[in-house]
């Protein structure tokens, strides 16, 4: 699979726009950046940590926020700075994950076996992969999508799916994944040879030894 065989988003194309807890946007044929996490991989302290962060940097870029106040959508601020917040919380979201909180369970390699494969089964006919990572607590992976599979009905498979199988090899029931990936239409060929480089050195630069995590790029 080529980089050239991967589409980068396009503003003047349909767009599709959904938000829960993040906001999410998908075109068919688009390279997406995909992060998801298990359960437990970001305690509420270390959530309430990296909103302290978010929140000190606004005030120092002139964002005034009171006490109580919610935190901004990137929408909400002006273009350029909306930019540079988003890559600094994007960019402290994957520190904290990278920092292995929780059990950990994906350092076991037939859990993160189950992942890979499950990521795998429909590559090149539902999807296309470029590369993906299975590190203890989160998931990184470049797919694009072909309709009718959405980004978004086909990460809610993979989830259920790997869930079920990862419980039923635990032996217990339960809450697996958090519910809401993290998706980022990939916007020109540099951030997407940037992407690719972070899933390929993402155990080395969390300092893990490779019995830790799974990578795969297609080759």
């Amino acid at each position: 699979m080529t980089l050239t065989e991967f589409g980068l988003f396009d503003k003047n194309e349909e767009v599709n726009q959904s938000e829960r807890q993040l906001p999410h946007w998908f075109q068919s044929g688009v390279a997406v950046f995909i992060t998801f996490r298990t359960a437990d991989s970001l305690p509420r302290e270390v959530i309430r940590l990296w909103q302290r962060e978010l929140r000190e940097w606004l005030l120092q870029n002139d964002v005034p926020l009171l006490a109580d106040e919610d935190l901004p959508r990137f929408d909400d601020l002006p273009e350029n700075l909306s930019r540079e917040y988003r890559k600094h919380h994007n960019r402290r979201y994957h520190w904290h994950l990278d920092s292995c909180h929780g059990e950990c369970a994906l350092r076991e390699r037939k859990l993160a076996e189950i992942v890979m494969d499950s990521l795998q089964h429909f590559d090149g006919q539902r999807y296309d992969i470029d590369s993906a990572i299975v590190m203890p607590n989160h998931v990184h992976l470049i797919a694009q999508f072909h309709l009718p599979t959405t980004c978004r009905e086909q990460c809610k498979s993979w989830l259920h799916y790997t869930a079920w199988k990862i419980n039923k090899h635990l032996k217990r029931h339960g809450e697996f994944w958090q519910s809401e990936p993290f998706d980022h239409l990939i916007r020109s060929v540099q951030q997407f040879i940037y992407l690719r480089r972070y899933i390929e050195e993402n155990g080395m630069r969390a300092n893990l030894p490779p019995t830790d995590y799974l990578y795969w790029r297609h080759s």
